[in-house]
């Protein structure tokens, strides 16, 4: 089994999911599924499949989710330290072409929210940048073509 790499945030918004999935709803559904039994055919019954489906969704993903806390690997960023970029890592980036600064934290795949700043460490941008040192230049390969940036800075809190 392969190791899930976390951020201690990330192991906790992941476990406060499961306990919502779980305890909010659970039961709202399991309410939901009754209250459509008692009007009669379920055959036809529209309100009743839509339940079930939606049952269906949140028990695939309580499995997914207990799946990776099971195989979590929290790494504790607020003991790293130092230039080179690593799993966890606040990192500055400059496009070589445009000046424009852009920042991102290197974190999980599950925790990856590129709105916030975060993105996978498997994404194109991290696996570029990952061992590579503040001042360096990278080439990565996205969607859209290649992209040249400067390292700009790496931080840790």
């Amino acid at each position: 089994m392969d190791k899930v790499p976390m951020t201690a945030e990330g192991h906790s918004a992941m476990m406060d999911e499961v306990k919502h999935l779980k305890t909010v709803e659970r039961p709202r559904i399991i309410k939901a599924i009754e209250e459509a039994r008692s009007h009669g055919d379920l055959s036809e019954n529209a309100e009743y499949h839509a339940a079930k489906e939606q049952q269906g969704w949140t028990e695939a993903r309580v499995a997914e989710l207990e799946d990776k806390l099971s195989r979590a690997e929290i790494i504790d960023i607020s003991k790293l330290s130092g230039d080179t970029v690593m799993f966890g890592a606040k990192v500055t980036l400059i496009d070589e072409e445009t000046d424009e600064k852009t920042a991102y934290q290197i974190v999980g795949e599950f925790e990856a929210d590129v709105k916030k700043g975060k993105i996978s460490v498997s994404s194109p941008i991290a696996r570029a940048i990952i061992g590579k040192k503040k001042g360096d230049s990278v080439e990565v390969n996205t969607p859209g073509g290649g992209k040249s940036y400067e390292i700009a800075k790496v931080a840790w809190r």
